[in-house]
């Protein structure tokens, strides 16, 4: 069984990390992608997320990573997974999480979504936050995998974040 692992992944967290080696142990494959959005502005590229997704999961097998746009039911088809996994870090997730599972049943009843509860350690974490204290100089090394602290190092013009 194939699960899709969808996000804007800007940037790639511990958080985001520890349920995609969670889900590799879980599943016969994992497809991490990036959600291409144009309604937002990223931080990061596109080929910068994919890379930075691909050299973090590098000690992982099964798992790969791509991008899409459009609806993430349609991609997950395309990519024949039967799961959708999203991670939840608080209660306020849950609601919103809930909503876009509901509708992406309705539009394909086929595929599942499954909510994994995120690590304590990590539960404080999001792309924003991160982002925000690389961008006023505070340490992230603790918030993100090494390449990714690196590229915010060098995103905000700081020697080391």
């Amino acid at each position: 069984m194939r699960a899709l692992y969808p996000g804007s992944f800007d940037p790639l967290t511990l958080g985001h990390l520890d349920l995609i080696e969670r889900a590799a142990r879980l599943f016969d494959g994992v497809v991490v992608a990036v959600l291409q959005n144009p309604g937002k502005q990223p931080a990061f590229s596109l080929e910068q997320r994919l890379e930075q997704i691909r050299s973090a999961t590098a000690h992982l097998n099964g798992v790969e990573v791509g991008s899409f746009d459009g609806l993430t039911v349609d991609f997950a088809g395309r990519s024949e997974a039967q799961v959708i996994l999203r991670g939840l870090r608080a209660l306020s997730d849950f609601e919103f999480e809930l909503q876009i599972a509901h509708t992406n049943h309705s539009l394909a009843p086929q595929v599942e979504t499954l909510f994994l509860a995120t690590a304590v350690r990590h539960s404080f974490l999001s792309s924003s936050v991160v982002k925000e204290v690389a961008r006023f100089g505070g340490d992230v090394r603790h918030m993100v995998p090494p390449g990714v602290a690196d590229d915010l190092a060098r995103l905000f013009n700081r020697t080391s974040v």
